[in-house]
């Protein structure tokens, strides 16, 4: 008889929780998915940062309007990283240790998000398509990682012959910056000229945060180059441009996505016409030729009160994606019923010319191609569609 009221009381505890809702999944509950962003808000790339989380907040407030995902609304956290690896390691603990989010979306910036990594895979919260093109985001395959963007390599050895073959350039040159980020572009555009039996016949490099690039275009004019492959970022590339362009010197210039933006001509005026970019996005003009594409600007417009830029629309296709697996994996969410909704993925091309994306348990890159714009009177237009495969 003592044991009675023990045992009634384990069989009460028995049923309530056999009752509770089947939600032990971290960051889902009956109502709601949180999930969250890392993304600089404060530091060197702000503009960017900022884009890619309002693009992120439309999509997330579209889902929300329409009812949520399997009548859960989402719930989106954005930390601040200023772009610093260190301060992204704590975001990301905030996110994942207080708010409990289920994914981290779009992180910023290839050296913050491999710093973040561990502290998502120990509590078993998904890496979703990181803001950068670092082969690390989803190589090796790993249950918890997807990548965004292609690799520099991959893109740059592709890009690099192609534009070098589309002008019928005789001498390439290459201009990087003297880093992890710009030594892959450099072997990107160097394995895609072995491929049609040419090289580099100079090379020359710049410590990141240079401003003075007199003496690298001097070595590549010398060089007698009409090409010129740069690994580099926005100020210097418009810095390297208008440094040749006071020579002179018209050399076709080619880089990858970080100078498919348009900062380029902001900064550098007509200068920068003719320089072609990497790119798997298109840019979402407010007069664009699109009438889709139009429409979705000037929302864009009518909610944040700027014309959209290309990060915008990263961050807007990032949350698409995120939430288009989250529909899949029906309405008992967790990170298994995810992972395999996912790995059964196609995404089609959106309006925007994103290319057909599919996924699997060792590919969690949606597809390795790009295209190719040129600047031309201060606006990117696409000059190279993607590679037949």
């Amino acid at each position: 008889m003592k044991r009675f009221p023990l045992a009634a009381a384990l069989s009460a505890t028995a049923l309530a929780i056999a009752a509770l809702p089947a939600f032990a999944q971290q960051g889902v509950s009956k109502n709601e998915v949180v999930v969250g962003t890392v993304q600089d808000l404060s530091g060197p790339i702000a503009a960017w940062g900022k884009d890619v989380l309002n693009g992120m907040k439309l999509r997330t407030d579209e889902v929300n309007e329409q009812g949520g995902i399997h009548g859960r609304k989402i719930r989106l956290q954005a930390e601040d990283n200023s772009y610093d690896p260190k301060k992204t390691v704590l975001a990301a603990q905030k996110l994942v240790n207080q708010e409990k989010v289920f994914a981290i979306m779009g992180l910023m910036g290839s050296s913050a998000a491999v710093a973040a990594m561990p502290v998502l895979v120990d509590k078993n919260v998904l890496s979703f398509m990181p803001m950068s093109s670092s082969r690390e985001m989803y190589e090796p395959p790993h249950k918890l990682k997807w990548g965004f963007a292609p690799s520099n390599f991959d893109s740059m050895k592709s890009t690099t012959t192609r534009v070098y073959q589309l002008t019928k350039s005789t001498k390439a040159c290459a201009l990087y910056q003297d880093d992890d980020f710009g030594l892959e572009v450099f072997r990107g555009g160097e394995a895609g000229l072995k491929e049609i039996k040419t090289d580099f016949v100079e090379k020359t490099t710049y410590k990141r945060g240079s401003t003075d690039f007199s003496s690298q275009i001097a070595r590549l004019r010398s060089a007698g180059c009409d090409f010129v492959m740069l690994g580099t970022l926005i100020r210097e590339t418009v810095g390297a441009i208008s440094e040749a362009r006071k020579l002179g010197w018209s050399p076709v210039f080619v880089g990858p996505q970080t100078v498919y933006t348009d900062q380029i001509p902001r900064l550098g005026g007509k200068a920068m016409d003719g320089l072609y970019g990497d790119m798997f996005v298109q840019f979402p003009y407010m007069d664009d030729a699109s009438q889709p594409v139009r429409f979705w600007a000037n929302k864009w417009k009518t909610q944040f009160g700027n014309d959209p830029t290309v990060y915008s629309v990263y961050g807007y296709l990032i949350a698409d994606r995120l939430y288009a697996g989250m529909q899949k994996a029906g309405p008992n969410l967790s990170v298994d019923s995810f992972v395999k909704a996912m790995d059964t993925m196609t995404i089609p091309p959106d309006i925007f010319g994103s290319p057909t994306l599919t996924f699997s348990a060792t590919k969690r890159l949606g597809s390795s191609a790009s295209r190719v714009s040129q600047l031309q009177d201060g606006r990117w237009k696409v000059v190279l569609d993607y590679p037949k495969q």
